[in-house]
């Protein structure tokens, strides 16, 4: 679902947030609606490193994202 998001464009901006060991991911619509990423199960989709995160992200087709890591 987020690829289709990604390809029509609703998607105005992504942003990785690490918060201590943890690391999720987030979306910011067009609309200004700030929606974390989850998995199909409804849980937050977390990563182990800021690396595989950024890498799901570019997989999906993204070339820019922020990095948050003051939490």
């Amino acid at each position: 679902m987020l690829k289709g998001l990604v390809e029509t464009g609703a998607v105005k901006a992504f942003s990785i947030i690490a918060n201590g060991a943890t690391i999720h991911a987030e979306i910011l619509t067009h609309s200004g609606d700030k929606k974390v990423i989850t998995t199909q199960a409804r849980t937050i989709k977390t990563w182990g490193t800021i690396d595989s995160a950024a890498r799901w992200l570019k997989r999906l087709g993204l070339g820019t994202m922020t990095l948050e890591v003051g939490k």
